[in-house]
């Protein structure tokens, strides 16, 4: 029983993280975030964790993130919670 529990565990750990930021077209990036959240929970951590690896790569250009589009998908009985963002690096105001 105890080998099961962490055998699952380990699948929960491992089917949770981030693409990183994906570049798509010449002005224009992508950054997705999957966690493997039990029950029916908010994706609202994950939408954080999407925006502070976009501001942090923007950041290091001295830009701000501009959301194209963001697409949120909570968890359920089957399903992750996740996040896409699409950005892009602006000069800020």
């Amino acid at each position: 029983m105890r080998l099961l529990l962490v055998a699952i565990s380990g699948l929960l750990v491992a089917s949770c993280g981030s693409t990183g930021v994906v570049k798509m077209d010449s002005d224009k990036y992508m950054v997705s975030v999957k966690s493997a959240k039990i029950g029916f929970v908010s994706a609202a951590e994950e939408k954080a964790d999407a925006y502070q690896e976009a501001n942090e790569f923007c950041s290091k250009q001295n830009k701000s993130v501009e959301t194209s589009s963001l697409e949120m998908r909570d968890s359920g009985l089957m399903q992750s919670a996740s996040a896409t963002l699409e950005f892009k690096c602006v000069n800020p105001l």
